[in-house]
């Protein structure tokens, strides 16, 4: 699947569809909500991470500044 940039998710007005975004970690709170920013825009897209379904070594990698490429599918908030 092709990336999307998060300047054009943003954007979008297609909503229900399945998206790949890369870039970095801003913040992680919670072990489910990641702030995602690929440098195309200031602003940053929320991703929610399925924490239940993830394994716990790879949420202890997800920190400030990792590289992450997430798919899932875009809703507006």
């Amino acid at each position: 699947m092709r990336h999307t940039k998060v300047k054009d998710l943003l954007n979008s007005t297609k909503t229900l569809q399945e998206v790949n975004a890369k870039g970095w970690v801003r913040t992680f709170r919670n072990n489910q909500f990641i702030a995602l920013n690929d440098g195309s825009t200031i602003n940053n897209i929320q991703c929610v991470v399925d924490f239940e379904n993830t394994p716990e070594e790879t949420l202890k990698r997800i920190t400030t500044g990792a590289a992450v490429s997430v798919t899932g599918t875009l809703v507006e908030s």
